[in-house]
This record gives C-alpha cells, structure tokens and sequence, in this order.
C-alpha cells in the first residue's frame, strides 16, 4: 500500500516487534519489522538508524521517508509504501489498525 505523506515524515510502528531487516533492496533501504504471530511489516523508502534485533514498541518513531529519488519511484510525491505479510504471503496493511468499517464509494459529482 503506497500512502501519501510529508517528505522526511517520521514513520512509526503499527504494533510491538522487533527488527527483523534493516538494509537496501533494489536500490532502496527497507526497514521490516517482525511482530510475532507470523506478521511482518516492511516499510520503504526510509531511513532508520535501527538493526535487526533492536525491540519496537507501537507508535515508536522507526524510520523517516527518505528523500532519495532516482526518478523511478512510482509515486508522483513523496510516499511510503507500506507492506505486511501473514505467514510469508502480503495482506492487506489495513488489518494492522484493528477494525475497518466497509468502504463507501461516492458519486464524483457529491463533492
């Protein structure tokens, strides 16, 4: 999931972990947090001065979104992507913040 967000915006965790991968994949530094149960979270771009192994508490600051761009970031302004994996296959990240209430589409003209 991309969301939009500040450049240099501090990134927190969505629940207790611990590091499990802070490094570059594919030209971009990713930070991964293990939060037990089989969870996973991934957080790119970003910059975080944390290792694996290093505890998180939920809300903790982990990173901030980097700035590097090399003009091949699919987002037209500044995002994090945000993924979490269940067991080693991705789910929707949205599950992480508890209960959702179902999605209501608006017609474009109501607004």
């Amino acid at each position: 999931m991309d969301l939009g967000t500040p450049a240099n915006a501090q990134i927190r965790s969505p629940a207790d972990g611990v590091v499990s991968f802070s490094g570059v994949v594919v030209d971009r530094q990713v930070l991964s947090i293990n939060h037990g149960g089989g969870y996973v979270s991934s957080f790119e771009p970003v910059e975080s001065d944390l290792k694996p192994g290093d505890a998180v508490s939920q809300g903790k600051a982990v990173a901030l979104l980097s700035t590097y761009n090399d003009g091949t970031h699919h987002c037209a302004s500044p995002c994090l992507h945000w993924g979490v994996r269940l067991h080693g296959e991705y789910i929707n990240p949205l599950l992480m913040l508890g209960e959702l209430e179902p999605s209501v589409l608006l017609p474009l003209n109501d607004h």
